[in-house]
């Protein structure tokens, strides 16, 4: 298994499903792991991972991605500046190697972006897509000002993405998506690439063993993401800008809660019934909290690509969630019984205040959206799955 992070602390989306697949697939496997780090205070790690691995290889890539020999390579080399920032001579080396001495059933590439260090080989390989890179390109170019979005729509580095990313899909044996909107994306392409739909899950640790009482007197309104990424900082500002005031004019009980990684990124907010809350990288044990103590958690996501393991957590921990179309995508989930659509501010509070005030509702579809992830959505049944494609190929 190759992948472009350690996958510990389960702090992102991406760690959150190589470190559950980890733990299911070592009951029955024996896994090789290379893990790009960016910096040495991850190595601190390996202890953890080494109860799931045979032999684990942590190599380094550049530690931050805007340097200037990053931009160098991009500028004079065929690849995309995705790829420069995320490859690792080490790492490379290291595989050419593995491959030359060891006999592996199966390679299994995590994102495409670290396919370049896997040299040619006999050995079949399974290309997980977590998204599909390219359009979450276009949806920041899209998010830009037109003046700036001219710029972009001639830029040499988002042809180059394009290109490797499709080029990538026929280099692999098969192609996993996480949802079954992303796989058409993939299959749309004309060539005979062959994919397969392996979903994300609810962390073990967020599902919750019953459903209890939520607080709805002054309930708590919960949206959580990494601010890294464009789309968690769209959301937020979302809520904070169209969607609180609609929903405080309506109820001044309510508190709006939201928290992450890099939530400085979010800016100052002056309301006293606006929380922003910054997690550190490795605070797992916070994450789960806030889940628990949320009523509901709402994710107006505008942005494509993937599951929302957000989305995931917050149906396992019990909490209703009201979301966007985009947001729920790729889920098996119908609007009323196991979430509530919303796309607009104004409808967002009335989902919201609707649900608050409507018991039933309430306990309808955290119940129905619950008993869904149970029988759907768990990582030992999600490992299950993609077992069986290994054994296939």
């Amino acid at each position: 298994m190759v992948t472009p992070y350690v996958p510990y602390p389960p702090s992102s989306g991406g760690q959150i499903r190589t470190l559950n697949l980890l733990k299911h697939l070592s009951e029955k496997n024996e896994i090789t792991l290379v893990a790009l780090y960016k910096n040495q205070a991850e190595r601190k790690y390996y202890s953890y991972l080494k109860k799931y691995c045979k032999k684990i290889y942590l190599c380094q890539r550049p530690e931050k991605p805007w340097l200037f020999k990053n931009i160098f390579k991009t500028i004079f080399s065929f690849y995309p500046f995705l790829v420069v920032r995320n490859f690792s001579p080490e790492a490379s080396m290291i595989i050419d190697d593995l491959l030359n001495k060891e006999r592996f059933d199966v390679i299994h590439a995590e994102t495409f972006y670290v396919m370049p260090h896997i040299p040619k080989t006999q050995t079949p390989i399974v290309l997980v897509e977590q998204t599909i890179e390219y359009n979450v390109y276009k949806h920041f170019v899209n998010s830009l000002p037109w003046y700036l979005r001219m710029l972009f729509y001639f830029d040499i580095d988002i042809m180059k993405l394009k290109y490797w990313e499709k080029h990538f899909w026929k280099k692999a044996d098969i192609v996993v998506a996480v949802s079954t909107p992303d796989e058409e994306i993939i299959k749309s392409q004309g060539y005979k690439i062959k994919t397969s739909v392996i979903p994300n899950g609810a962390g073990d640790e967020m599902i919750v063993n019953s459903l209890t009482q939520k607080e709805l007197k002054k309930p708590i309104v919960f949206f959580q993401g990494n601010f890294f990424w464009l789309q968690n900082v769209e959301a937020a500002k979302f809520i904070i800008n169209t969607i609180s005031p609609l929903v405080l004019k309506d109820n001044k009980n309510i508190v709006i809660r939201i928290a992450g990684q890099n939530a400085e990124k979010i800016g100052r907010v002056n309301d006293k019934n606006i929380e922003i809350i910054n997690i550190a990288h490795a605070d797992s044990a916070m994450v789960k909290k806030l889940f628990l103590e949320a009523s509901i958690f709402i994710a107006p996501i505008f942005g494509p690509g993937g599951t929302r393991l957000k989305i995931l957590a917050a149906m396992g921990s019990g909490a209703p969630v009201v979301s966007t179309e985009t947001g729920v995508e790729g889920l098996d989930v119908s609007d009323g019984q196991h979430v509530l659509i919303a796309q607009t501010p104004e409808q967002f509070r009335d989902k919201i205040t609707g649900v608050i005030k409507n018991q039933k509702l309430f306990n309808d579809v955290r119940k129905n959206a619950y008993s869904l992830v149970k029988e759907k959505y768990q990582w030992k049944q999600i490992a299950k799955k993609l077992e069986s494609l290994y054994q296939h190929l």
